[in-house]
């Protein structure tokens, strides 16, 4: 029996402490008892001390608590305290610890949590033999699964649903006993293991999209709807029919007018729109989900002859569009005449939209539009009117476009401010008011503080915002109005400076978007995701870079896909960011009152000193501590790369 009051001297990563054999034994089964008992091979430096290579700062504070049995949190990293503590094995410490931790976090999430959207038990599976579209679909039969309608119905914001079950991806076992019910996927339990995989895989969100109180959540081969009402909360409404193609886009319109199919069917009482893009097809479906069950109607399948990089509603009418170079075409399928119509269009680089107008930038430096007010009078021997708007002076080719619309254009009609990004990194803002009507835009105001191509840009009532290539590097102006009107006296004023650091390539995954979001007349937003596989978000003011909050997924899983949209509420609309997850749930935040309350804590406008107010960098996004946390659950790859490329950083 070893003497409890023999010293022990240590050296803990090149710091040397001297305890007693009791105080490092107290806690049974732990590394000091397996040490001192000669279980772990000990090592010793010149003067006889027992090394461990370990941090000396938090063994320091582990050897205080087997001292005194207490311990002060009040300046420690309790997360790395308690991985030290798992490796000591000091079970009373770790417990403590973990319920500090747990304080901080919740299954149920934190006062932003919205709503959860758990992943289907039972998906259907491309190439079965019972995946042929049908015209009819009821409510019970488009959810996750026909024996737990009372589940699905209750993914609302009071939820009790388990999230740390039905968060993660289903086992084998449960897929098996899904496969049993009435679903496509019934003999999943008779298939080899690969196929399960692949169903596993096919569970991962690709795309999330929102119109209104309705939210479209595409999976790798099909579609669920769901709808938002006060007395239900979030539910299932509709599921599309199986795809056999990769669902690459989608579009979604809910409250879309009546009128006849191509097929010469009614769609009366037709309330959503749901459009999906594999390669150059496009395929349209219409939902009239007043009736019971749910009526399913395929609208038409379109070819747009090349491979759809954008999928848009404008109004009702279905926008397809794509930039491969020479090759660049528009369709469009206008609801009240049931007619698609494809146009080549000259070096498509950038759209937007504003009301009826679909306004294209191209790499010729010019900015055309489409009227689909007057859709099919603009047509001009079968072919869709394409009219230039302006032409860019230098002639540098168009790389982003935002249109702001004025509260003048809903008076007369003619008042309209577009600002527009270059691939020089030049960002200028062209206005067109009554007076100049018959000349087009004039040219207002030009920046040229980027040195890489910008790739977003937005005009807002209060500020315009760029985004360059070079790790999303934001400039931010404070806009001057008079009587809603941009206006030069005294002036647009610089607010702020900062990156929005993305380590994923935007053509890795198109539907990570940074933005910014948010409506034109109210503060927008940044959603910045760092690394491809995290369950973490940054939500950053677009105007000065502030950090709004911080997103963390409540059932761990990583985030594939992210959108932000306005909600339609009881009271008021909620901004909410919805995010897909690679379990195949769907996870609403609501972003409204974090949103209102940091605009309200930022500091006095710029342009009421006169002077520009640079943000500074890092107040926002990840601190240095975040930021390699998030790091160290990816692989950098150190080969160089071009200067001021997107992807710059491999992953």
């Amino acid at each position: 029996m070893a003497n409890y009051q023999e010293i022990v001297h240590l050296n803990v990563g090149g710091t040397r402490f001297a305890t007693s054999w009791h105080t490092l034994t107290w806690v049974p089964d732990t590394f000091f008892t397996a040490l001192l008992s000669g279980r772990i091979p000990t090592v010793r430096d010149e003067t006889g001390a027992i090394f461990i290579d370990r941090d000396p700062n938090l063994f320091g504070l582990i050897l205080n608590f087997l001292r005194t049995r207490d311990i002060d949190l009040t300046t420690v990293n309790i997360r790395a305290l308690r991985h030290e503590c798992d490796y000591f094995g000091i079970t009373p410490l770790c417990r403590r610890l973990a319920l500090c931790d747990e304080m901080n976090h919740s299954a149920c999430g934190d006062v932003l949590f919205y709503g959860y959207l758990p992943p289907p038990l039972n998906p259907p599976i491309p190439g079965n033999g019972n995946t042929r579209n049908t015209t009819n679909c009821s409510r019970k039969n488009s959810t996750a699964s026909n024996t737990d309608v009372a589940t699905n119905r209750s993914h609302s914001r009071n939820s009790s649903l388990d999230l740390r079950t039905v968060g993660r991806i289903p086992s084998q076992d449960q897929l098996s006993r899904c496969g049993r019910g009435h679903s496509r996927a019934a003999s999943l339990g008779n298939t080899e293991c690969h196929k399960v995989n692949t169903w596993a895989d096919s569970l991962k969100v690709q795309i999330i999209k929102a119109h209104h109180n309705w939210i479209a959540v595409a999976y790798t081969h099909f579609v669920t709807g769901y709808r938002l009402t006060d007395s239900c909360g979030w539910y299932v409404v509709f599921q599309s029919p199986v795809q056999d193609s990769v669902i690459e886009r989608i579009a979604l319109n809910a409250k879309t007018g009546g009128g006849a199919t191509s097929s010469g069917s009614n769609t009366s009482g037709t309330d959503v729109m749901l459009g999906i893009a594999s390669g150059p097809l496009v395929r349209l479906w219409a939902f009239s989900t007043h009736t019971e069950p749910v009526r399913r109607t395929l609208v038409g399948t379109f070819n747009l002859g090349v491979r759809v990089e954008q999928l848009v509603f404008v109004g009702p009418q279905l926008v397809a569009l794509s930039g491969a170079g020479a090759r660049s075409k528009a369709g469009v399928w206008h609801t009240s005449t049931q007619h698609w119509q494809t146009q080549d269009v000259a070096h498509l680089t950038t759209h937007d939209t504003a009301g009826s107008f679909l306004l294209l930038g191209t790499a010729t430096g010019a900015i055309n539009y489409i009227d689909m007010q007057k859709f099919p009078l603009r047509m001009k021997d079968n072919d869709l009117l394409v009219t230039q708007l302006y032409k860019d002076p230098n002639q540098e080719p168009i790389t982003a476009i935002s249109v702001y619309l004025t509260p003048k254009t809903n008076l007369c009609g003619n008042w309209i401010e577009i600002a527009y990004g270059t691939r020089y990194g030049s960002v200028r803002v062209i206005v067109q008011h009554p007076e100049t009507v018959g000349h087009g835009p004039q040219l207002f105001q030009t920046f040229t503080v980027h040195q890489s191509p910008v790739t977003k840009v937005s005009l807002s009532e209060n500020y315009l915002v760029s985004v360059c290539s070079e790790y999303n590097h934001v400039r931010s102006w404070r806009v001057t109005r008079f009587r809603g009107m941009i206006s030069t006296q005294p002036g647009t004023t610089p607010k702020a400076a900062f990156k929005v650091l993305a380590l994923e390539a935007p053509t890795a995954q198109p539907h990570n978007d940074c933005g910014p979001y948010g409506e034109q007349d109210e503060e927008q937003i940044f959603i910045q995701k760092v690394v491809p596989d995290t369950d973490t978000l940054y939500v950053r003011l677009a105007s000065n870079g502030k950090r709004v909050c911080t997103i963390r997924s409540v059932d761990g899983s990583a985030v594939s896909c992210f959108t932000v949209a306005e909600c339609e509420g009881a009271l008021r609309p909620r901004r909410l960011l919805l995010c897909g997850h690679r379990s195949g749930a769907a996870q609403l935040w609501d972003l409204t009152a974090p949103t209102d309350r940091a605009a309200r804590l930022a500091p006095p406008a710029a342009a009421a000193t006169g002077e520009g107010e640079e943000s500074p960098v890092g107040e926002g996004g990840p601190s240095p501590d975040e930021l390699v946390r998030l790091l160290s659950a990816c692989e950098l790859d150190a080969a160089p790369a071009l200067p001021h490329s997107p992807s710059r950083l491999q992953l």
